[in-house]
């Protein structure tokens, strides 16, 4: 497998092996290589690689970049495992391209929401757990259920009310269009489950004869009780005491601070120390009573619950289908969503030995001259992701103190009257406008990379801090991207290889302990 290497302040890129694709930068004066190298240890070691040259690259900040425009707390986390896995093949790429680019033609007609803020996941993900082991569901669980196969009906209805409208839909929509259309609705355990949990996660007096029953004996014995309180409370004859009823461990009582009272009954310990708690020996079989009025509302709310949950297990399997498939539309989104805010460009992937896959693949609607067909890497005004979303954090930032400021001027204004200056706006204001400023005009650059297909090394060449590990990493991020299912944050039609890994090497790795020259260090921490 050949090397590649170049002296001076310099970085070499080699082009290209289908299996790996190697960037190394030394970042000092002396050599900067980059090589291509086949790699046959072991899978584990090369994974150890693979990882640690995607820490290299800074993969890690980009993924949780990512992630963030996910829905659920369980998108996110499926986005990061989705992103970070290294064993993709060419066809999943190009899958997960279609899929990306499917949410965002969904996202920009607008038809198909895919906000998913008002399903908890999580909570249908437990109660799957809890009705595989045949318990009671929560009423929150159930209540989340509910919600997910409210919203995977919602989805559907929508998708179907578009597709009807504008046929072709079906297809500028897919695959999305039958992971959406596959999603399992059972409208049977919906009505099942609002007919017994309300709104507010309380289980419905009406959802067994039992429960009804039980709860009334509650209610019964409470009154009774309370009554019977109250009489006592009033044939104290001694209006300066302090009587109360208050309730301990489920039984009512007295609560005072009078040593002596009028009427018998049992001493119990005060939580909070403060007087003595008195339960009335008149009220001892009501309170009895009371107690086991309120083990059979629990038994009969369980008997509710374990019904639901007998429900929920015919069909488990397929409401676990559409847990996932859920919450894979969340990652899907998450991408989409990501690559809208940045403006991303969908890039054309293919494979390096089968250059004319490149051609069969281009869009048909793409404006590809024939000229950009000769490039193996055709990047134009590519972003390095990193720094374009710093850049826009910071603006956005930037904008809201210059918002704030404007609030506070108008504060002023309004109720300090002729207080406020003439040339208050321009001290208040001007601060918050520079940054503004600023910010605007210190947009990060983009760099074209354009390589053509018969060239077998590129080195770029220039001082320290001249952007050059900016454009390797540009490079390895992209790559990365195309392979995850990302668009490539190009202002137009980009073109990049697929490649089975990505090894990169940045930093000086020479080791004199160790009889290693800068350039077998190099190949050492690459494998």
């Amino acid at each position: 497998m050949p090397l590649w290497a170049a002296f001076g302040d310099s970085i070499s890129i080699p082009i290209f092996n289908t299996k790996s694709f190697a960037i190394t930068n030394k970042n000092r004066r002396g050599r900067l290589f980059c090589s291509t190298v086949a790699v046959s240890d072991s899978d584990d070691k090369k994974s150890r690689v693979v990882y640690e040259s995607l820490r290299v690259l800074e993969w890690d900040k980009l993924c949780h970049s990512v992630s963030s425009f996910a829905r659920t707390s369980l998108g996110r986390e499926a986005t990061l495992t989705q992103l970070w896995s290294i064993n993709q093949t060419y066809q999943d790429s190009l899958r997960l391209l279609d899929e990306t680019n499917a949410a965002i033609e969904m996202q920009k007609h607008g038809s198909c929401s895919l906000d998913l803020t008002g399903v908890d996941l999580s909570l249908v993900k437990s109660a799957i757990r809890e009705v595989r082991r045949a318990s009671p569901l929560r009423p929150n669980e159930a209540l989340a259920v509910v919600a997910l196969l409210q919203f995977s009906e919602t989805l559907q209805l929508s998708l179907r009310a578009a597709i009807k409208e504008d046929a072709d839909l079906y297809i500028r929509f897919m695959p999305l269009t039958q992971m959406i259309m596959q999603l399992f609705v059972n409208r049977s355990l919906i009505k099942s489950i609002m007919q017994v949990v309300d709104e507010d996660g309380s289980i419905k007096d009406s959802a067994s004869p039992a429960l009804k029953q039980s709860r009334g004996q509650v209610q019964m014995l409470e009154r009774k009780l309370y009554q019977l309180m109250d009489m006592l409370i009033r044939n104290e004859n001694n209006e300066s005491l302090f009587l109360e009823v208050s309730s301990i461990h489920g039984r009512l009582c007295i609560r005072t601070g009078a040593d002596q009272l009028s009427f018998k009954g049992l001493l119990l310990s005060s939580s909070s120390g403060i007087g003595s708690v008195i339960e009335p020996l008149s009220a001892v079989p009501l309170n009895d009573e009371l107690q086991q009025a309120r083990a059979s509302v629990t038994k009969a709310e369980e008997d509710v619950l374990l019904a639901l949950t007998e429900k929920m297990q015919v069909d488990l399997d397929e409401i676990e289908k559409m847990l996932n498939g859920i919450i894979q539309l969340d990652v899907v989104n998450a991408r989409a969503t990501y690559s809208l805010s940045f403006g991303g460009t969908s890039p054309n992937i293919f494979l390096p030995q089968d250059m004319k896959r490149s051609l069969t693949h281009e869009p048909v609607t793409s404006k590809v001259s024939s000229s950009e067909r000769e490039w193996t890497i055709y990047l134009p005004k590519a972003y390095h992701p990193l720094l374009l979303q710093q850049h826009k954090q910071k603006t956005q930032q930037a904008w809201k103190d210059l918002e704030s400021a404007n609030t506070e001027l108008r504060r002023r204004k309004l109720y300090g009257g002729n207080a406020a200056r003439k040339g208050e706006k321009d001290t208040n204001l001007s601060p918050s406008e520079m940054q503004v400023s600023a910010l605007e005009l210190a947009h990060p650059v983009p760099i074209d990379i354009f390589i053509a297909r018969k060239t077998r090394v590129l080195v770029i060449t220039g001082p320290n801090t001249g952007g050059k590990t900016i454009c390797l990493k540009t490079v390895g991020l992209a790559v990365m991207m195309a392979k995850s299912g990302l668009h490539i944050l190009s202002s137009e039609y980009a073109k990049v290889p697929w490649f089975d890994s990505v090894f990169a090497d940045i930093g000086d790795e020479q080791s004199l302990s160790q009889s290693l020259s800068t350039f077998s260090g190099h190949l050492k921490q690459i494998g």
